[in-house]
């Protein structure tokens, strides 16, 4: 079903063959994202992501979404810490026009003094729009706690000021140095042979030269003391995120804090939404997630409290943190947690662009991927000693960080740092 690869210059083309689609998603995946930034240029990656999708040497902005759209397709991009991607979903017999249009975004951008000004402006203003939404801004924060001066630690979006002070030779500079092939996988999952996209792709990057390879640096982890912010802002709920650091996405125990993730918040039947939510009603919504970076990783909880509990509700969240590393799940709910993993992997990957993703962001990151059936049979493996021997590896005071946005009191300040003591 998957077959990869690699161009004399070093790019990567991978697919995964799903015969019995009649749409394909196709995927430019450039390594490059916030952890490749420097202070100074924050948010310079998702600045350049925005602006490939204005004009090119042979394209208005409007030609560009047309060409795509004009034909039943859509058009999109996102920035990650470690990764670029633009991508196009659309019916598969589109394959060579939906390359070329994503050759020429990524090749013949013109970056004109106009685009820039215009797209500057532009995320100036979703950079405000996040500040303003208080369940977005506290994952920020959480980040600037975990990985304090360091490259993850920053916003994505970078902020007004660093967005404001990026100039054209800047952005110049920064494609050159990371759009180049051997920094670059093409991915593609739909009806389509591998031999056929590879072909197709090979028109526009066949003849670019290899470059030199550009990495980033690694994380530093060195947190003694657990840290917390909690900003004051008016407010109808408390806004949480907490974090302790966790799998990296080669960590033998990563299939082991997924099922813990599923266990502790990944849906209703959870011990938090069962323990929070269900029984004391101190919030409408709590969930968790696990956040992989290719040298790293944090397990996070977030949560909206009513205001006047916002430490009875850490408290009860640390409290369930505690009490998996010591009350294992028994079989059926062990069961339950990988059915909903199972389950919810399969359907996922039934979705041409949730398996391009899937697949984009694994050769991507790891360079290498594991195959559905392969990873859900790492799952199968796992037993209930595993979920409280990761649980009590992560699951520390020391490296606990709780971020928290709404109307917090000097009250509240002084029990959180007591409370957040009480984690193992």
């Amino acid at each position: 079903m998957y077959q990869t690869t690699v161009l004399d210059n070093g790019l990567k083309i991978a697919t995964a063959y799903m015969p019995a689609m009649q749409s394909m998603c196709l995927g430019f995946w450039v390594k490059t994202g916030g952890r490749y930034e420097t202070k100074e240029l924050a948010g310079i990656s998702h600045f350049l992501e925005h602006l490939l999708f204005e004009e090119t040497k042979n394209r208005t902005s409007k030609q560009i979404k047309q060409a795509i759209e004009g034909i039943g397709g859509s058009l999109n991009g996102f920035t990650g810490e470690e990764m670029t991607c633009f991508l196009v979903k659309i019916l598969s017999r589109h394959l060579d026009l939906s390359v070329e249009v994503l050759s020429d975004m990524l090749l013949n951008a013109a970056l004109s003094d106009v685009s820039i000004e215009k797209e500057r402006s532009v995320i100036t203003e979703e950079i405000k729009m996040y500040l303003d939404l208080p369940g977005h801004y506290v994952i920020e924060l959480l980040n600037e706690l975990m990985w304090p001066g360091q490259p993850l630690g920053m916003f994505l979006t970078g902020t007004a000021e660093t967005v404001g002070a990026i100039k054209k030779q800047d952005l110049l500079d920064y494609k050159n140095k990371f759009y180049i092939p051997n920094n670059m996988i093409i991915v593609l999952a739909g009806p389509i042979k591998h031999d056929i996209v590879v072909r197709s792709c090979s028109r526009f990057f066949e003849k670019l030269p290899r470059k030199q390879a550009v990495y980033f640096k690694p994380v530093e982890l060195n947190q003694k003391t657990p840290r917390s912010n909690l900003h004051y802002k008016e407010t109808e709920q408390i806004h949480i995120a907490m974090g302790v650091p966790a799998v990296s996405v080669d960590d033998p125990d990563r299939f082991a804090v997924n099922l813990m993730h599923i266990l502790l918040g990944a849906n209703m039947s959870s011990r938090l939404f069962q323990e929070i939510r269900e029984k004391r009603g101190l919030a409408y919504e709590i969930s968790t997630g696990v956040k992989k970076y290719k040298d790293a990783g944090v397990f996070v909880v977030s949560a909206g409290v009513r205001n006047e509990k916002f430490s009875q509700a850490v408290e009860v969240i640390l409290k369930e943190l505690n009490k998996i590393k010591r009350d294992p799940p028994d079989k059926d709910e062990l069961k339950r947690a990988k059915e909903f993993y199972s389950g919810q992997t399969l359907m996922a990957l039934e979705d041409t662009a949730d398996h391009m993703i899937w697949l984009g962001e694994q050769v991507t990151i790891r360079d290498k991927f594991l195959t559905a059936e392969e990873i859900l049979k790492n799952i199968d493996k796992i037993t209930s000693e595993d979920i409280c021997r990761v649980a009590s590896k992560f699951f520390k005071s020391q490296t606990l960080n709780i971020a928290a946005i709404g109307p917090v009191t000097d009250k509240d300040k002084t029990g959180i740092n007591k409370i957040m003591e009480t984690l193992g």
